[in-house]
């Protein structure tokens, strides 16, 4: 039990780096709006982003830490190696994409490594095909809706407004970015932070802490604390890319990226799906820039960005299955 015990608490500190570096790597998708339409400064959008992070904790169930925890790959196969291979897969991917300023998303990385860890160990028996359906339907659905509630509401704001002076549009709108950026950072909180959960909770049922698998409210408080911390680390090449480099936004554009966003990770995290919080709000702002015309976003690094999120389950995929190949040796398999 004392070796057990110590195999755990390494793990459950390697998911809470994990679920640290997906903070600051999805920092800017929470703040780089809010940020490049200059309604906060860098330092205090992320506090305000961390915060809200935080206290989604208190405001979603677990139903897309039990998806990932159980719902993606046979939970009789995991072991130490596999969780702490998956884990190697997502964080050295993470930190690959956040170097070259790429908003991928974290959590592909996570359940890329995590399966990508377990076929390493049981051949692709391991994966549980349903689980997987809904999860890979959303990867293209989540950044779809995302563009789609962005231009709708860019559409009806634009009438709504038609008559309405620019620069008092400008002046409402943006003190209604503090709210939708708020509630982009509750979703983002909510969807993210319990994919750690269901992580910690593989490890703990593996470890045999835990006579089923379930969430306790140790380990949803120990995911919000660890993600809102990264997120107050925040994620600033990143920032630039979602904030300026694909379109322009002034604080009605903001406004409409971060509601439409929101909605969307409202939505999938009470159904229980693991989505991007990443792809969700780059589709957004896609969305709402191209409401003005097409060359208003910069299709080139929306391109790179698109072929990074093709490339990231896949590449923490396979990270992991050679991290699970170096340390099966030595941990037990």
């Amino acid at each position: 039990m004392d070796s057990n015990f110590a195999a755990v608490a390494i793990l459950v500190a390697v998911a809470l780096v994990f679920d640290y570096i997906n903070g600051f790597h999805d920092a800017a998708n929470s703040i780089a709006t809010v940020v490049s339409t200059r309604v906060l400064t860098p330092g205090k959008a992320v506090i305000w982003a961390a915060f809200f992070n935080f206290i989604a904790a208190f405001t979603f169930g677990t139903a897309v830490a039990k998806t990932v925890g159980s719902g993606l790959v046979d939970i009789t196969i995991v072991s130490f190696a596999v969780i702490f291979a998956g884990l190697v897969g997502a964080i050295v991917w993470d930190l690959i994409t956040w170097y070259y300023g790429l908003p991928t998303s974290s959590s592909h990385a996570l359940i890329g490594g995590y399966a990508g860890a377990a076929v390493a160990k049981a051949g692709w028996s391991a994966i549980i095909a349903s689980g997987w359906t809904k999860t890979l339907i959303f990867i293209v659905v989540a950044p779809l809706l995302g563009m789609s509630l962005g231009f709708l509401l860019m559409v009806a704001i634009l009438w709504m407004f038609s008559r309405t002076s620019p620069g008092r549009v400008n002046q409402w709108f943006r003190r209604l970015q503090l709210v939708s950026a708020a509630a982009y950072s509750l979703g983002h909180g909510g969807n993210d932070a319990q994919k750690t959960m269901g992580i910690i909770a593989g490890a703990l049922f593996a470890g045999g802490f835990i006579p089923e698998f379930r969430i306790d409210l140790w380990v949803v408080l120990a995911a919000h604390g660890a993600i809102a911390l990264g997120t107050l680390s925040g994620g600033w090449r990143i920032i630039h890319t979602m904030g300026s480099k694909i379109t322009k936004l002034q604080p009605v554009g903001g406004f409409a990226a971060e509601t439409a966003g929101a909605i969307s990770l409202f939505t999938a995290t009470n159904l229980g799906i693991p989505v991007s919080t990443t792809h969700t709000i780059t589709g957004a702002i896609i969305g709402v820039g191209s409401i003005k015309r097409l060359s208003a976003v910069r299709w080139g690094i929306a391109g790179r960005i698109v072929w990074a999120w093709v490339l990231t389950i896949p590449a923490s995929a396979a990270i992991a299955a050679l991290t699970y190949w170096l340390v099966a040796t030595t941990i037990a398999p």
